[in-house]
C-alpha cells in the first residue's frame, strides 16, 4: 500500500509541529497498517527533499484549507525540486468533514450546537488567514455560505487575520447589526500561531471563540479520503491507456 506524505507548511511556533504530529497519530489510528510520514515546505524539520528519497510509492497529501499559492505553486515545486514523481492530492476543502470538524470545535468551547433555536440565535465569524488568491478567498466564503445552509446559523460572516479586510471586529459588528442574539468566532486554520493568536486577541468581546480545527478526528478522516482519492486515479491511469 502507498504511504501517506503529509507536507505541512510549517511554522517557528512549536504548537504548529506539535499539533500536525498529533494530527498523524490520529490518521494511524484510524487507518494503522498505513505509513504516514511528514514533510514540512519551512521552518521544520524534516523538509521535502529528507523525505521523500526513501518513499519509493507514496501519495503526498497537502495540509492546505484551499488551493492558493503554496498548493498551485510551492508544493509541486518543492516535489519538482527534489525529483520526486509522487502523485499530489487535493487540498482539503471544501468539505462536509471540515465543517464537521468547526462544529466540533465551537461545541467543545461551549456552544449548543446540535441546538437548531441556538444556531438560529447566532452569527459565526469564519476567521480565515486570507490569501492573495482571490479564488481561494472565493472558496472560504463559498464554504461560509454552505456552512450556514446547512447548519441554520443566523449569519455567517468570513473575517481574515491578514491580506485584506474584512476583520474580525467588522465581521462581529456586521453579525450584530444583522440581528445575531449570540455571536461566535471560529477559526478556519489548521494549527495554533501567529494568526490563530491574531484572531484570538480580536474576538475578545465575542461571546464564544472556538479553537483552531488542530487534530480533530474529522480532519484525519478527510486527509484520508483525499488519499485515497488521489491513489485510486493513479491507478485508473494504466486501465484508461491499456
Amino acid at each position: 500500500m502507498a504511504a501517506l506524505l503529509l507536507i505541512a507548511h510549517g511554522s517557528r511556533d512549536p504548537r504548529h509541529a506539535a499539533t500536525v504530529a498529533a494530527l498523524v497519530e490520529q490518521v494511524r489510528a484510524q487507518r494503522p497498517a498505513l505509513e504516514v510520514a511528514t514533510a514540512y515546505l519551512d521552518h521544520c524539520a524534516p523538509r521535502i527533499p529528507q523525505v521523500v528519497g526513501r518513499l519509493t510509492d507514496a501519495v503526498a497529501v497537502p495540509l492546505l484549507l484551499n488551493r492558493a499559492f503554496h498548493a498551485k505553486h510551492d508544493i509541486p515545486a518543492a516535489l519538482r525540486a527534489a525529483g520526486s514523481p509522487l502523485p499530489l492530492a487535493d487540498v482539503l476543502g471544501p468539505s462536509p468533514l471540515l465543517l464537521a470538524a468547526l462544529d466540533r470545535r465551537l461545541a467543545e468551547a461551549g456552544l449548543d450546537v446540535h441546538s437548531a433555536a441556538v444556531r438560529s440565535r447566532t452569527g459565526v465569524v469564519l476567521a480565515a488567514a486570507g490569501s492573495s488568491d482571490p479564488a481561494a478567498d472565493a472558496a472560504t466564503r463559498a464554504v461560509a455560505a454552505e456552512w450556514r445552509r446547512t447548519r441554520g446559523w443566523a449569519a455567517v460572516e468570513v473575517a481574515y487575520a491578514s491580506a485584506s479586510g474584512p476583520r474580525v471586529p467588522d465581521a462581529l459588528t456586521a453579525l450584530r447589526t444583522a440581528g445575531a442574539e449570540r455571536t461566535a468566532v471560529a477559526p478556519y486554520l489548521l494549527a495554533p500561531g501567529l494568526l490563530p493568536d491574531r484572531i484570538a486577541a480580536a474576538a475578545s468581546d465575542a461571546d464564544t471563540v472556538a479553537d483552531v480545527l488542530g487534530p480533530a478526528p474529522e480532519l484525519a478522516a478527510l486527509l484520508l479520503e483525499r488519499y485515497d482519492r488521489a491513489r485510486l486515479a493513479v491507478q485508473a491511469v494504466p486501465a484508461l491507456t491499456a
